[in-house]
């Protein structure tokens, strides 16, 4: 007898927009495949209709107000609403912001696997009621969710010390592309460097941007990303593309195919993420054997390792770092390898959802 999951909270299926979206697109069918009903729930401006899906998933948008800071809490309510209605088997919950609404699922007798995502609260880009809510939402989660998944050890400790919960360890994947088209960008043979990241300052973009300044001076310098809202940072990185010949700023990309001709060829990826678990884009530019350089942080180097090089954000110039990888093919090969090696090996899609498999049962069976 086949058992039904509604998953809250993302922007829905198919969807583009980031990691809770990447991991939907490979669960969903990863779950129909074996014997679930799936339904995810999204938001009507996100959803990618003419994108390739598995038309077994059913989608359901649901209304909320679009704006930085009530989106995902209206989106995240409207969705609950309607999956308290369908009274699933299980619910797969992504982000604290939707705790608040936990006991209404608890009540239709739905229990909940809730996936808390990084320390929301610490994020830069929020205000002080934002951070309240987020922080808010996490106590909430801590009290009503069945289930805690966490994608990074370090997140785990975190919530074990803060909030007393114990979360089931489950990370994001990655995938071997195989071949790609080359970069959309011609660069005439010469190594370029890449960021990929939201545009906020906890991805550390102010400072990539102020070594990009001097890099695209001998370098080509790319860009992909944006804030989502705009922000001065994306004025900041369409002044630079229209005034250094050397940096290109592509914005948010929906094209997975091209994203990964970018990190395949990148002569170094810089992933400067400072708030958060395993990150997916950092899990794929390995995948892809991206030569990595990451903001040291116990987030990265727990999924690095020491298949990546590291930069403390004071000892050395980040413009000189990158120069120096850029410059040094060999080590770029060293890296290349170490990274494919360490993806292949600790973080792989079908790992990834065979776990998350394995708690939405056990969360259905303990109904």
């Amino acid at each position: 007898m086949s058992r039904s999951v509604g998953i809250i909270g993302t922007r829905g299926y198919p969807s583009y927009y980031g990691g809770f979206e990447t991991l939907v697109r490979h669960l969903s069918p990863y779950l129909v495949e074996r014997g679930w009903d799936v339904t995810v729930y999204g938001r009507v401006a996100e959803v990618v209709h003419d994108a390739p899906r598995d038309e077994r998933v059913e989608s359901v948008l649901t209304p909320g107000v679009e704006s930085k800071s009530l989106s995902a809490l209206t989106h995240g309510l409207t969705a609950a609403v309607s999956a308290a209605r369908r009274k699933h088997d299980v619910a797969l919950v992504m982000n604290v912001a939707n705790g608040y609404f936990l006991p209404l699922l608890r009540a239709r007798g739905i229990p909940s696997v809730v996936n808390v995502d990084g320390i929301e609260w610490e994020r830069g880009k929020w205000g002080r009621a934002a951070r309240a809510a987020f922080r808010g939402g996490a106590r909430m989660t801590a009290r009503w969710a069945n289930h805690i998944v966490v994608d990074s050890q370090a997140i785990g400790d975190y919530w074990s010390r803060e909030f007393g919960r114990d979360g089931t360890y489950i990370p994001y994947g990655g995938e071997d592309p195989g071949p790609t088209a080359p970069p959309p960008i011609d660069f005439h043979g010469k190594p370029y460097a890449l960021m990929v990241a939201r545009l906020v300052p906890e991805n550390s973009v102010p400072e990539f941007l102020d070594a990009a300044e001097q890099l695209a001076e001998d370098w080509p310098v790319v860009l992909v990303g944006s804030s989502g809202h705009g922000s001065e940072l994306d004025d900041r990185a369409r002044y630079l593309s229209a005034h250094r010949r050397n940096f290109h700023w592509l914005g948010h990309l929906a094209d997975d195919n091209t994203l990964y001709a970018l990190w395949q060829n990148a002569g170094v990826y810089f992933h400067g993420h400072t708030v958060g678990g395993t990150n997916p884009a950092l899990v794929q530019a390995m995948a892809c054997g991206a030569p990595v350089l990451a903001r040291d942080t116990v987030f990265n180097r727990e999924v690095l390792g020491g298949a990546g090089t590291y930069w403390d954000g004071e000892t050395a110039p980040l413009a000189s770092l990158i120069d120096e990888l850029l410059d040094d093919p060999r080590f770029q090969r060293e890296l290349s390898e170490g990274a494919r090696k360490a993806a292949f090996e600790r973080f792989t899609w079908d790992g990834v959802c065979a776990a998350y498999a394995d708690v939405l049962q056990l969360a259905a069976e303990r109904k």
